[in-house]
């Protein structure tokens, strides 16, 4: 298989977001705040098996946004997702690692993310750390907030 990792839009990346995070939920709640903002950046894992023009099978959004509790400058990861069939190969791990290092291109600082309960772990291998308790986020289930350090360099 060949995979590239490239430059998306929020757009290209609801599809899925619905699919994955949000199957069953309203259009409007795959549209997130700071989407289109010029400090946003979304990238995306293609799969060029079958066409040269590669399918979308792995999405990031990163946001220019402070740990909650914080005014400091810092990166907020959303919208992380890979297709279940693309899933164990590294690809979410090579698209978050390429993109946290873009983001340190513009502006180093710490990374974060609101991580699923059950994706806890991914984002522990990741470097991430949780900061306080589990929460629950309504009709998307329990999370932690989870943040990497700015000097850690993978």
């Amino acid at each position: 298989m060949s995979y590239t990792i490239g430059v998306i839009s929020a757009e290209d990346a609801r599809p899925l977001r619905q699919a994955i995070l949000r199957p069953g939920m309203p259009v409007e709640s795959l549209v997130y705040p700071g989407d289109d903002s010029q400090k946003t950046f979304h990238r995306g894992t293609f799969d060029h098996t079958d066409d040269g023009e590669g399918a979308l099978v792995c999405i990031i959004s990163m946001y220019d946004e402070p740990v909650p509790g914080t005014d400091a400058p810092a990166w907020r990861i959303r919208g992380m997702a890979t297709l279940p069939e693309h899933r164990g190969r590294g690809l979410g791990a090579a698209l978050a690692e390429a993109s946290i290092a873009h983001a340190h291109g513009i502006r180093r600082a710490p990374v974060w993310c609101n991580a699923r309960t059950g994706a806890a772990g991914y984002y522990e291998g990741l470097g991430f750390a949780r900061v306080g308790d589990e929460f629950e986020i309504e009709g998307i289930g329990p999370h932690f907030v989870m943040v990497r350090p700015a000097d850690l360099i993978r």
